[in-house]
């Protein structure tokens, strides 16, 4: 991944945050001025590479998004149908982000420009696609009229304040907020003063475990509704997160935690990220962490964590740990891994109690019912569940 400092390195995507190859001349070129590029999260990119032309980079790069689809593009509605990003600093000689604006002498402006369509309105695009490619080969009007829908978002964002000066905030006020779990003051916040992110981050830091996962709770819905609007801030706390948690002189308290339920609740934005929580597994201050992360990102996207190589994580289910054996049964149930049916039929009788952090408290239950209920969700089909009042007899 790309870092953000005073060095050159390489352009990263705003909305996932992994790096982005070099933008290359559109296959068609029609009207096409700039070099464009895709994002492995679906993300397209354009470069601009004397920063002048940003008016047209962002229209090209819309409608590149949209597959030359004009009619549709100019009915789509910034921040409800599509996000926006940019990398400013950007040489395009050199494939490189260049934050002291000069390189070898030579001055540095150019910007990558990025677009990334909301989910419904890229099933629309693809539509679009298939159409086209249905009309291409039978040479005959086909299909049905497409009208662009409405972006319908899980987590909506706060109106920004745009009248008068920006207030600022202090730890103080957002622990306060934290403690009120004012979600929505939390967010508007985010957009008034930066340095709300960065406080929030601070308040992981405390022993109490409960307090910590509540906090990384709190910080993932929160940035949630700030990622309808600006990406891009919580990109840049995703990587600070990740290095702290690299940072073997330091205890990564609430780091992972907050990572996961970042992931968790806007996977369609930052689902990338999630096969870098698998290396932290092999330090056992963060394994209980990790595996409680992936079993949040795994109920909404279990295709997340399928993606992943999660084959190297199945011995854990006999670890000496009971939590980290429950989270382990948690996390491969939701995913429906009949690859470990048998080894979770096997923990059915294990009655340790364990105790984890669930929807927004800490809750206590048994490995033998977390296991009931994985067995229920892959042989049934269902979303994984812990309620022990639809335990499963295993039959």
């Amino acid at each position: 991944m790309g870092t953000k400092s005073d060095a050159t390195g390489k352009p990263w995507c705003p909305f996932c945050g992994m790096d982005v190859a070099r933008p290359r001349e559109a296959a068609q070129r029609k009207m096409t001025e700039f070099p464009v590029g895709t994002c492995e999260c679906g993300a397209v990119y354009v470069a601009d590479a004397t920063g002048h032309n940003i008016g047209s980079a962002m229209v090209e790069c819309l409608v590149y998004a949209c597959n030359d689809e004009w009619d549709l593009a100019w009915e789509l509605i910034p921040e409800d149908d599509y996000l926006t990003g940019r990398i400013e600093d950007y040489d395009e000689l050199t494939h490189q982000v260049v934050p002291k604006r000069n390189l070898d002498g030579r001055a540095v402006r150019g910007v990558l420009y990025f677009v990334r369509l909301h989910k419904e309105i890229s099933e629309i695009v693809k539509r679009f696609q298939r159409k086209r490619d249905l009309e291409d080969a039978t040479a005959q009007p086909g299909g049905e009229d497409f009208v662009p829908e409405k972006k319908q978002t899980s987590s909506p964002a706060p109106e920004k304040n745009r009248q008068g000066p920006k207030r600022r905030t202090s730890k103080r006020e957002v622990k306060a907020l934290v403690d009120k779990n004012a979600v929505d003051e939390l967010a508007a916040l985010c957009f008034e003063d930066r340095r709300t992110l960065r406080f929030l981050q601070r308040l992981l830091y405390q022993p109490d475990q409960r307090q910590r996962y509540k906090t990384a709770w709190i910080m993932g819905q929160v940035c949630a509704r700030v990622a309808s609007r600006e990406p891009g801030p919580v990109a840049d706390l995703l990587h600070r997160l990740f290095e702290a948690c690299s940072d073997s002189a330091a205890t990564p308290w609430g780091m992972v935690e907050a990572i996961g339920a970042i992931i968790a609740l806007r996977p369609d934005i930052y689902g990338a990220f999630t096969r870098h929580l698998l290396n932290f597994m092999g330090d056992p201050s963060t394994q209980e962490a990790v595996l409680w992360g992936l079993g949040e990102i795994a109920a909404p996207r279990p295709d997340l964590i399928r993606s992943t190589p999660f084959y190297s994580t199945f011995h854990f289910l006999g670890h000496d740990n009971p939590v980290v054996r429950g989270l382990m049964v948690r996390l491969l149930g939701r995913i429906q891994a009949t690859e470990a049916l048998m080894q979770i039929i096997g923990l059915q009788q294990d009655d340790s109690e364990v105790t984890f952090f669930d929807q927004g408290d800490m809750k206590t239950t048994t490995v033998s019912e977390l296991a009931f209920a994985a067995v229920k969700s892959i042989r049934h089909g269902r979303p994984g569940s812990e309620s022990t009042e639809e335990r499963d007899n295993g039959k």
